[in-house]
């Protein structure tokens, strides 16, 4: 009897951690480095083997979210935004509509969805966060930040993947007032709002810096960088991050009291130093890589990524800001990184795999994306031994363990 109850509480247990797992934009550190092992050193020519694909999201540059044995993603048809879920044999679970999506320019969908303690959160180009019940798909609550929060949509559309830490959800409607809100993520109600800089957002979704003595929430906004104190909304520094086209979309890149930050048009990059505890900042060095929405990855002591008007892959040492290389064999586009190897998706179609050194650009495979529609901008992911692509209205997943 007692070791039935036992094994009771143990199936208990495992499902309760089971309905926990959470899934966001670029991995849980949103650095871009998934944390696999025992993967593939090499692919033939004709790139891994393709376990499945699917011809049907609609237009959208969303990345897919990999939850509870579940992926997540989102597209557009017919001007309204789509919910879809698959199993991990590719197998389409649901098709949920979840309101209008963008359609005035680079149609489809944008932001990364969320899955946080048993909740999805989508956030669409239009300005409306949601949050649905990760089980039943039913509304929990629903904000506009642009009509709630006198927010100011973008030329291209909202694209920030709200960022969540513990319980709550931060999100930068980009208004004069309400520059950035927090919002309580089980309700939606509002904690605190900052007028911040006051500017309009930029594209960009926020990272948490969580190690120093001030918590942190740092996002790009118009042509800045702002850090917020992560519990008072009090705006603590601003850097300028100036930007031709007043877009800066790269998720800054946070490592103990460094914070490394890239933007497109030639402006290149710069390492940050946060001192007195995170109230302030200076520059350590700046760097002619000019990611524009790239994102960057940091394996080492190095950072590896793309430039814009640099079109380049480049390696740039994370302590002094020295280039150790840079290359063209692959076109420029975006970076993730797993087990030693950087996966390199050119907004060419080219998959590249390479390896992660400074020696040099070590180019090892690569295979180009045929199928899909429109421009190759999603950033891929890895998850369970499946390098995960999305090409406008295909998804495609290839065994690379």
């Amino acid at each position: 009897m007692k070791k039935s109850f036992v094994l009771f509480l143990f199936s208990i247990s495992a499902l309760i951690t089971v309905a926990q797992e959470n899934s966001q934009w670029r991995g849980n550190a949103r650095n871009g480095v998934y944390e696999e092992t025992g993967l593939l050193k090499s692919w033939p020519p004709e790139g891994p083997q393709l376990l499945w694909n699917y011809d049907g999201l609609g237009e959208g540059h969303t990345s897919v979210a990999i939850a509870n044995d579940k992926i997540y993603v989102t597209g557009m048809t017919d001007s309204t935004g789509y919910l879809y879920i698959f199993d991990l044999q590719g197998k389409l679970l649901h098709k949920k509509p979840y309101g209008p999506e963008w359609n005035t320019n680079y149609n489809g969908s944008r932001s990364t969805v969320h899955v946080n303690d048993g909740r999805l959160y989508l956030f669409s180009a239009r300005g409306v966060l949601s949050c649905l019940d990760e089980n039943t798909l039913n509304a929990v609550w629903s904000k506009n930040v642009l009509t709630d929060f006198d927010g100011n949509n973008l030329k291209f559309g909202m694209t920030e993947s709200p960022l969540i830490v513990e319980d709550i959800i931060y999100a930068t409607p980009g208004g004069e007032k309400n520059n950035v809100v927090a919002l309580n993520k089980k309700t939606g109600d509002l904690i605190w709002s900052s007028p911040g800089t006051g500017k309009p957002s930029t594209y960009c979704s926020p990272q948490y810096i969580g190690n120093l003595e001030i918590p942190l929430v740092v996002n790009a906004i118009d042509s800045s960088l702002v850090a917020f104190h992560a519990q008072t909304g009090e705006c603590l520094w601003v850097v300028d991050q100036k930007n031709p086209y007043g877009m800066s979309p790269n998720t800054p890149l946070a490592d103990g009291d460094k914070l490394f930050t890239t933007t497109g048009g030639g402006i290149g990059s710069v390492l940050l130093r946060l001192t007195n505890g995170g109230r302030s900042v200076e520059k350590v060095w700046t760097h002619e890589m000019d990611s524009k929405m790239g994102g960057i990855v940091k394996i080492g002591d190095y950072v590896y990524g793309s430039g814009e008007k640099n079109r380049y892959w480049y390696c740039v040492d994370w302590n002094t800001g020295e280039t150790k290389y840079k290359s063209n064999k692959v076109g420029i586009g975006n970076v993730i990184a797993a087990d030693g190897m950087l996966y390199c998706y050119s907004d060419r179609g080219e998959m590249a795999l390479v390896k992660a050194t400074p020696a040099g650009f070590d180019l090892v495979s690569k295979f180009s994306i045929t199928m899909g529609t429109e421009q190759h901008w999603a950033h891929p992911v890895i998850h369970k031994g499946v390098l995960y692509v999305r090409h406008g209205n295909t998804l495609m997943a290839y065994k690379i363990r």
